[in-house]
């Protein structure tokens, strides 16, 4: 899986609770195409064993800085690692990594890498609070190391919940990606996403809705995120989780969308309209709920705005465009008509029929139609691969304007 195919990626854990949630990460990192050389601390042994991460990512597990045999192992993991990641990382590791210290294997990695580092600090809310921590955690920053700062939950038992939390293995696997990422067209670009469907009130306890579950807006987004960009998720109701670094904004409605899409195409380089918004809402919504027997045979409707459409003069000349056409039949041909009307450099048909291409599932077939007439059929595959492809698409864009 982009970037990680094929990439050594050093992962050290210290002595804290939060260890257990590092072997998590090495499985998530292994099954993401990464070879993982695990380093434990002593302290961390105490914690959680050798033969886990052994198990979980099939490679030997380093522990000791000098053991006959290994004496050049911190020369030999530090050279090969395209990535370190120290998670958890200690309020005593931070001072000595800081400190440049260098009596245990994985500090002494830390000074024999070239590679980027990032270090996830977790601990206990006041440890995090003290100074000398914030002070050794900004100082790391200075050093050059990428520094996650931790999240606010639930800590060890009895110390109740406050900042210090380990961030969730997927959150740092994908700060991992964005460091492992090749630099791209879409680097420090500002990118608007959108996705999932959006709901139209027909009563206070009913709605008009779609199937669309996110999962190829999210998919872009993230993706986006982990090539460099900068982006705001505009999405409805989602049945998956916002990615890590990505600036949400949740809407309702069709209308909400459109003006939170309106907004955000300030200084936008690219819009990429992935979102299934609602196409019809009630003409009158009801301020109670509708008994059945006070509905009569119909329900009034009322087009909603389109949102490509009405937003189009809010877009820059240079904003590269990009819109989707999910359609039950002839896509292609609907795809071809939207290209047209709305102003867009390309759109992304698929059938809403077709097996494996559809709502709320994990792949897609699409055939991306250029604003020339081109089009690409792209096998069935993950979303997150055509997110790939659609942002490639997009890069090469970006590059001529």
């Amino acid at each position: 899986m982009r970037p990680f195919d094929h990439q050594r990626i050093l992962l050290g854990v210290t002595g804290g609770i939060a260890s257990y949630k590092a072997a998590w990460l090495a499985r998530l990192l292994t099954q993401a195409g990464a070879e993982v050389d695990v380093v434990l601390t002593r302290a961390a042994s105490e914690f959680i064993g050798a033969i886990t991460f052994e198990a979980l990512t099939g490679r030997p597990v380093h522990t000791a800085l000098i053991a006959s045999g290994h004496a050049l192992d911190h020369i030999a993991l530090a050279r090969a690692a395209q990535l370190v990641v120290v998670a958890p990382a200690t309020a005593d590791f931070l001072a000595r990594a800081v400190g440049g210290h260098a009596d245990d294997l994985l500090s002494a990695c830390l000074l024999a890498t070239t590679a980027p580092t990032l270090l996830v600090p977790a601990m206990n809310d006041r440890m995090w609070a003290h100074p000398t921590v914030r002070r050794n955690a900004a100082a790391a920053g200075e050093i050059g190391y990428h520094v996650l700062d931790p999240d606010n939950g639930a800590l060890a038992v009895g110390e109740g919940s406050g900042p210090g939390r380990m961030p969730e293995p997927e959150t740092i696997l994908a700060h991992c990606a964005r460091l492992l990422e090749v630099p791209t067209a879409l680097r420090g670009r500002r990118l608007v996403v959108t996705a999932g469907p959006t709901r139209e009130p027909i009563d206070p306890v009913r709605f008009l809705s779609n199937h669309s579950s996110g999962k190829m807006g999210v998919a872009i987004a993230a993706a986006a995120w982990r090539r460099g960009a900068e982006v705001t998720l505009i999405a409805g109701p989602l049945d998956v989780a916002v990615p890590a670094g990505v600036h949400a904004v949740r809407v309702e409605t069709t209308a909400q969308m459109r003006d939170a899409v309106e907004r955000a195409l300030a200084g936008a380089d690219a819009l990429i309209m992935a979102a299934a918004p609602a196409d019809f809402a009630a003409a009158a919504p009801a301020s109670g709920k509708i008994k059945k027997a006070e509905l009569g045979d119909a329900l009034a409707l009322t087009a909603t705005d389109d949102i490509l459409l009405t937003t189009r003069g809010s877009r820059s000349s240079s904003c590269v465009t990009v819109g989707f056409a999910l359609e039950t039949g002839d896509a292609r041909s609907e795809a071809r008509r939207k290209l047209a009307d709305k102003g867009l450099d390309f759109i992304i048909a698929n059938d809403a029929l077709e097996d494996g291409a559809g709502f709320a599932i994990d792949t897609n077939r699409v055939t991306i139609v250029h604003a020339d007439g081109r089009e690409e059929s792209l096998p069935l595959q993950s979303k997150t691969r055509v997110a790939d492809e659609i942002l490639d698409r997009v890069e090469v864009r970006l590059r001529g304007r």
